[in-house]
């Protein structure tokens, strides 16, 4: 089962923990990136790129990947992924 029938993927990064009054925000290949403290931004832009890079090794594209191996090159990224919902006839 594939994780969503859309094309043109993208990663969503939120940070909630922004004090300073700063916006931040960040587009890259296969992300986007929203919020945070300098250093969770920081974060959020190094875990992005490591997954690129390691999406990039498998010769695979953001919108290849099946649901599984999304998780596991999020957890080999150490990023905190959220799943979709499935839709409501549809179970994981």
């Amino acid at each position: 089962m594939r994780w969503n029938t859309k094309k043109n993927r993208a990663l969503l990064g939120l940070g909630l923990d922004n004090q300073d009054g700063h916006v931040r925000v960040t587009r890259g290949e296969n992300f986007h990136l929203v919020g945070g403290s300098e250093e969770t931004h920081e974060s959020m832009q190094e875990k992005c790129i490591k997954f690129n890079e390691k999406l990039s090794q498998r010769g695979k594209q953001l919108d290849d990947l099946e649901s599984k191996e999304l998780r596991e090159l999020a957890e080999e990224c150490r990023m905190n992924l959220l799943p979709p919902k499935p839709p409501k006839d549809e179970k994981e």
